[in-house]
């Protein structure tokens, strides 16, 4: 299972790489927002590569709503950042016809926002190499996402697909669960899940009971024995 982080914040991604293993990060404009990033957008990616590693993913969106615009989008992206990047493309009419060209050019897919079995199963038929299904927004929507995920995953399964199914959009960490349950391969999850997730009471309540109780048998830590 990949574990991906879905924020531009370069210290959190810093931190969270030293403890984690990361598959990589994710980003699109709502978060390139919400951290605040500005100025060279191009240079701060790299930075984030050099944090990564090599090794690491990274996925970018494009901004374009036109197969022309995605295009250039695409193009850029690349020039900038190699072609080893994960390019963003949102699961709409444009987004398809856009996926297809990139795949004919040998460049990684991301097919994002969505909502729908339907749009999942055009996505596997032009190639894409993730999708992201938007889970707590799915649910917003009243959509099953948890079945949505089985279903396409027995697709690529049934079918030999090499795609894998990126989810996305969660609001708490029983989400992320579920969508892993269901066949998820890979999980993008923004940092307000993943420190809910390390943050439960009773987490630090077990390691302050065992520290307690060492302490009642010995003087010394472990190393000093």
């Amino acid at each position: 299972m990949e574990f991906l982080l879905d924020t531009v914040n370069l210290e959190k991604i810093s931190y969270y790489n030293e403890h984690l293993s990361l598959a990589g990060v994710t980003s699109n404009p709502s978060i390139l927002k919400k951290d605040g990033i500005k100025g060279d957008l191009f240079e701060h990616f790299r930075k984030i590569r050099m944090i990564l590693g090599s090794d690491r993913q990274l996925h970018v969106q494009v901004t374009g709503c036109s197969f022309d615009e995605m295009e250039a989008d695409a193009k850029r992206i690349v020039t900038e950042l190699g072609n080893d990047v994960y390019i963003k493309v949102p699961t709409n009419l444009a987004g398809l016809k856009t996926m297809k060209s990139l795949k004919k050019q040998g460049l990684r897919v991301t097919a994002t926002a969505i909502y729908t079995e339907f749009q999942a199963y055009q996505a596997l038929n032009v190639g894409a190499d993730y999708l992201a299904p938007y889970y707590n927004r799915m649910l917003n929507q009243g959509i099953d996402a948890a079945q949505i995920i089985e279903n396409v995953a027995k697709r690529i399964g049934k079918e030999g697909l090499e795609s894998k199914i990126l989810a996305a959009s969660f609001h708490n960490v029983d989400q992320v669960n579920q969508a892993i349950r269901s066949g998820a391969q890979a999980v993008t999850v923004g940092l307000t899940v993943v420190e809910d997730a390390f943050e439960m009471p009773a987490i630090s309540k077990a390691i302050a009971d065992f520290k307690t109780d060492w302490e009642k048998l010995y003087s010394k830590d472990l190393a000093n024995l």
